[in-house]
């Protein structure tokens, strides 16, 4: 820590405390200086800096005063906004990157996407310098992007048209567009349980009652489905067909046909996230291909299987609703990066997204059979078949604390996942982790799971 440094977080300490009041003077300069043990200058930036975050106000030919309106807390955030925070707290790991061994993250490592030749793509932008590169962009996004989508769909069994995609900051943007849509304080939407719980945080910065639904090896139990539709009255029901996150199971057609009845019988629509569509069999069962888009929004990213750093996703919807959802994004954020989307369409153009892909689900394979080899031999055994996504839903012996198992592991470097954060109400009947296929063979985390699998109360 700087000089500088060291005093602005004294002095902030000392505003939080109160012991520093709203409106009072604080030393001057120079005798700041002396009290802290640094030079006038320093004392200077320092309390430029506290200016600027808000702590001190400065008035000319009088000196630095505590500023009158106090900088709220954290503990003074509203109810709502605690609650969605405190769901996305394996989020903030994943972004961060503290732990050594990262078998509960969600991305795959930087060696599976290296190979990309970003710099060409960025040379081929086929920027003039004029106005239209330039500027914000067209508000549903590049439309040459927005046509590979819909070819992509097309391959799928779903009939768009361009009107009817709009480009997105990933799948969270458009997950967190459609629930703004769709959804007002104090309604109800269904998830799957156990779920995305980056969803389940967007949904609780709304103030929406979550509802789960149990989740089976091939799909939401639609028996759980029905019966909740009929006690909860939902207007939405997000759920992930394919790969599913976190037990990459995959709904069979039999499912989804029952869980179209259901929806058209209670009158809520169905969001069907689909990130790992570019890596599964186009032949897959997908409700938005039985529905055509008609009661299903479908969402799809580049993220999870291009880049992470790449923030392009999509919504496909029916006309109407494409054209709201996209005025909202323009309320919202204006509009989505077309220098991006430029540089995923001269990926997919040049024909490395598709070389990628190839490399990608060989490596998925191999990955997903090593990884459930390792995890068998030590104790954890695989209920759900994988399905072609990065996770598996590992079973933990019974009488397992999954909290103090992630504490255990976080004393030594190793970031787990545990089951409990995957359901809107934190809890799971037998304890279980999402643990990511391209970590699991790590001897560090595979040694350390014996032991503590051995040594348990």
């Amino acid at each position: 820590m700087t000089r500088v440094e060291s005093v602005v977080e004294r002095i902030i300490r000392l505003v939080d405390s109160d012991i520093l009041k709203p409106g009072q003077r604080v030393s001057s300069v120079r005798a700041g200086g002396i009290e802290y043990g640094v030079s006038k200058n320093t004392m200077v930036e320092a309390y430029d800096r506290l200016v600027a975050l808000g702590y001190l106000t400065a008035k000319q030919g009088s000196g630095y005063y505590v500023a009158q309106t106090k900088r709220p807390s954290a503990m003074e955030r509203p109810p709502h906004v605690v609650e969605a925070v405190d769901f996305v707290s394996l989020l903030e790991e994943q972004l961060v990157q503290h732990y050594a061994v990262r078998v509960g993250d969600g991305r795959p490592p930087a060696s599976w996407t290296e190979r990309f030749d970003i710099g060409n793509s960025m040379r081929h932008l086929n920027v003039s310098g004029g106005e239209s590169e330039h500027g914000y962009g067209t508000p549903q996004g590049f439309a040459p992007l927005r046509e590979r989508v819909a070819l992509a769909l097309a391959e799928r069994s779903i009939q768009v048209s361009l009107d009817q995609i709009v480009l997105t900051h990933g799948a969270n943007h458009a997950l967190d567009l459609i629930a703004r849509r769709l959804l007002q304080p104090g309604d109800t939407a269904l998830v799957d349980d156990p779920g995305y719980y980056p969803l389940f945080a967007k949904l609780r910065l709304l103030r929406v009652n979550i509802v789960g639904v149990r989740r089976l090896s091939d799909g939401p139990d639609v028996d759980d489905l029905a019966a909740k539709a009929a006690a909860f009255k939902p207007k939405v029901f997000f759920t992930q067909s394919l790969a599913h996150n976190p037990t990459s199971g995959s709904l069979s057609l039999a499912s989804a046909h029952r869980l179209l009845q259901v929806a058209e019988s209670h009158g809520f629509q169905v969001v069907e996230d689909d990130p790992f569509a570019d890596i599964l069999p186009s032949s897959s069962a997908r409700l938005a291909a039985l529905d055509q888009l008609r009661r299903v929004i479908y969402v799809g990213t580049f993220s999870k299987t291009l880049s992470a750093s790449l923030r392009v996703g999509y919504i496909a919807a029916e006309p109407s609703l494409a054209k709201t959802l996209c005025d909202l994004k323009m309320v919202t954020i204006t509009s989505t990066s077309e220098f991006v989307e430029r540089i995923v369409y001269n990926i997919i153009a040049s024909s490395q997204y598709l070389r990628h892909l190839r490399r990608l689900k060989a490596r998925v394979a191999t990955a997903t059979e090593l990884a459930i080899a390792h995890l068998k031999e030590i104790g954890i055994e695989i209920p759900i078949t994988p399905s072609g996504g990065y996770y598996l839903w590992g079973q933990l012996p019974p009488g397992v604390d999954d909290r103090d198992l992630v504490k255990k592991a976080a004393e030594q470097s190793i970031f787990i996942a545990a089951g409990s954060l995957f359901t809107p109400e934190k809890t799971t009947l037998a304890p279980m982790m999402r643990i990511n296929i391209a970590y699991a063979d790590d001897i560090r985390f595979l040694e350390f799971m014996r032991q503590y699998l051995a040594n348990r109360p």
